[in-house]
């Protein structure tokens, strides 16, 4: 039985670690739903809100992926849960779950096929090339064209479901390549790098915010700045109605020279893009289709405690040292709130988890935030009923 009756409705984060989730509960709780939070930590940034009614620990899908299923799928049941969003790579997961809901719960997921080819960075420049738009050059690391390829231009090397750039290299021309693994090789494209954040409806798009890098922590950004794009909107309306989508999905683009965006990585989930949308939006706009999906007034946000940790890490190098400084007093950060000041006021505390592992291997927090809830590429496929729509 429901632990609550249905004087509210609930929504289900499937993720509490990270702002995106926090921006999306603060959403759902404005907008007079209940919001529960299944997490692998025993702790978590969105956890310290007060926009969540309950926090409940569930098993890593790194650890016991079939455990985790069944875990948001009692967690649905009990907590009378109407609504599922993921918020980040655990959404690969969650797209299985849907033949474990009750009847009339909706989750906002693909069905996982697709999810999954779009996560394949392989699986994504097909499907993008098939809707007839502009991806590089891209082929399995053991087909032949690969090494063709290889030998006529510089190249990227990336592990096929790889995230915040975690196993990346460039191959200059004519370097043998690294031995065959789950990996794609791609032409490199130069130009300038842009990131988006789109949340689709029945494949039609109803809020695109694109951005760019303003500060990073290795390989990913932890300040950034929208920007107007039409070029890059137009790319992924297109690609939106050529799957159905419905739900959040991001890319990363690289802009050429002649200002022809080249789509590089498809994330089938939030990102930090996310933060440029009017918070108030995200819930209606979710539920209802018709609702506009409006930008925040802010063009410079941050994640401040990383951007606490780069400032330190520059100390020494004066210029650089200078800039950090100037970007962290001078930028918003992205989970702020005078009315809800605890998730930025102890995350420290909340997120020492991530930081620990973070320190123990000597990467930046990004790299390792997701671990565990990751889709791990060894893992068996697992297959569904093939559709384009999702409820």
């Amino acid at each position: 039985m429901p632990r609550h009756p249905r004087r509210m409705n609930t929504v289900l984060l499937t993720l509490g670690r990270l702002p995106k989730a926090l921006d999306i509960a603060r959403s759902f709780a404005a907008a007079g739903w209940r919001v529960v939070v299944a997490e692998p930590h025993p702790r978590h940034l969105a956890g310290a809100s007060r926009s969540v009614d309950r926090s409940i620990r569930v098993t890593a899908p790194a650890e016991d992926a079939a455990a985790y299923l069944r875990d948001l799928a009692r967690v649905v049941r009990e907590e009378g849960v109407s609504l599922v969003v993921p918020v980040s790579e655990e959404a690969m997961h969650v797209a299985f779950l849907r033949p474990l809901l009750p009847a009339g719960v909706r989750l906002l997921a693909m069905p996982p096929e697709l999810v999954l080819r779009l996560h394949d960075k392989h699986g994504f420049a097909l499907t993008a090339a098939e809707a007839g738009l502009a991806v590089p050059e891209t082929f399995a690391l053991n087909d032949p064209a690969a090494r063709d390829l290889a030998e006529a231009a510089e190249v990227i090397v990336k592990p096929v479901h790889s995230c915040s750039g975690r196993g990346v290299r460039r191959i200059p021309r004519g370097t043998p390549l690294p031995q065959p693994e789950p990996a794609v090789v791609q032409r490199l494209v130069r130009g300038e790098e842009h990131s988006s954040c789109t949340l689709a409806q029945a494949g039609r798009v109803q809020g695109t915010a694109v951005y760019r890098g303003t500060l990073m922590s290795g390989s990913v950004a932890v300040g950034f700045e929208r920007v107007e794009h039409p070029a890059i909107e137009a790319w992924i309306a297109r690609f939106v109605a050529a799957t159905g989508w419905c739900g959040f999905i991001a890319f990363d683009f690289i802009v050429d020279a002649a200002g022809i965006p080249w789509g590089i990585e498809c994330n089938p989930r939030t990102t930090s893009g996310l933060h440029f949308f009017a918070e108030a939006d995200l819930a209606p706009a979710i539920l209802d289709p018709a609702h506009p999906l409006r930008f925040r007034p802010e063009r410079r946000l941050q994640q401040f405690w990383s951007c606490v940790t780069e400032t330190q890490g520059s100390f020494g190098d004066w210029p650089r040292f200078r800039a950090n400084l100037r970007h962290l007093l001078g930028t918003p950060d992205v989970t702020w709130r005078a009315a809800d000041p605890l998730p930025l006021l102890t995350m420290p505390w909340t997120a020492w988890p991530i930081i620990s592992e973070a320190n123990r291997r000597g990467v930046p927090f990004g790299e390792v935030a997701t671990l565990d809830v990751g889709w791990n590429a060894a893992e068996p496929a697992l297959h569904a009923p093939a559709g384009r729509t999702a409820g």
